[in-house]
């Protein structure tokens, strides 16, 4: 998901008193007892041919664009480790 530069700027502008919290939860001290950090896993770097169209597809969706190939790939091999469990 991409955001223009102008409604960044205009969500930016929005001061803190007039954003609507009603529907968020407050994070009270239950939730920081059972918190746990997550930190991301490592990645390595390959190289990778991909088809022209397909990479374009993929840049299309604008930055992060190998975060998403990469979640694409990880629900694929999911998907496969289910199957082959079954």
């Amino acid at each position: 998901m991409t955001i223009s530069p102008e409604r960044l700027e205009e969500l930016q502008s929005i001061p803190d008193s007039e954003i609507n919290l009603s529907d968020i939860p407050e994070l009270d001290e239950n939730f920081w007892k059972e918190a746990q950090m997550v930190r991301p896993k490592p990645k390595k770097a390959v190289s990778l041919r991909l088809d022209n169209d397909v990479l374009d597809w993929f840049k299309g969706q604008g930055k992060g664009y190998q975060s998403l190939i990469n979640s694409v790939l990880r629900s694929y091999v999911e998907h496969q480790i289910k199957l082959s469990k079954e």
